[in-house]
């Protein structure tokens, strides 16, 4: 057997992997259908084909995704400046942390970025610690 060959996926785990992505839009579309149903909306139930429920489940995920992932906003960007904080350390063992901390400076300059953020708004949404807090680590180390 090739190397090739054994690390390419089988027709089951495409099959597989092509059911878990559509069977929750189909799910989705289905809880649609039946809200509309119910709610007095005249829908033809029995002209709604399979494409049409994963069509209508994908319009409804992109419409109620956002609500539940604003809620898991403030925890990923916690963990996202966490992985921040600890690659500019690595970086400062094994470099020059003055040099790094001009390098970030410059980033932030060529990048038109604030380096004063509003720190209500840079705790809930953004991915890396303000450079201010970033430049004061790389200098206490």
């Amino acid at each position: 057997m090739s190397e090739v060959s054994r690390w390419y996926p089988s027709k089951i785990d495409w099959w597989l992997g092509l059911v878990l992505a559509v069977a929750p839009l189909v799910s989705l579309g289905g809880v649609a259908i039946t809200i509309a149903a119910g709610s007095g909306v005249a829908v033809a139930l029995g002209g709604v084909s399979f494409l049409a429920l994963i069509y209508l489940g994908l319009v409804l995920f992109f419409l109620v995704g956002p609500v539940f992932t604003f809620l898991l906003t403030p925890l990923l960007s916690l963990l996202s400046r966490r992985d921040e904080f600890a690659a500019d350390r690595y970086a400062a063992e094994n470099a020059s942390a003055d040099k790094l901390a001009s390098a970030l400076v410059k980033l932030y300059e060529d990048n038109a970025a604030t380096l004063t953020p509003d720190p209500l708004h840079s705790l809930f949404y953004d991915s890396h610690p303000p450079a201010a807090l970033r430049i004061a680590r790389l200098q206490a180390a």
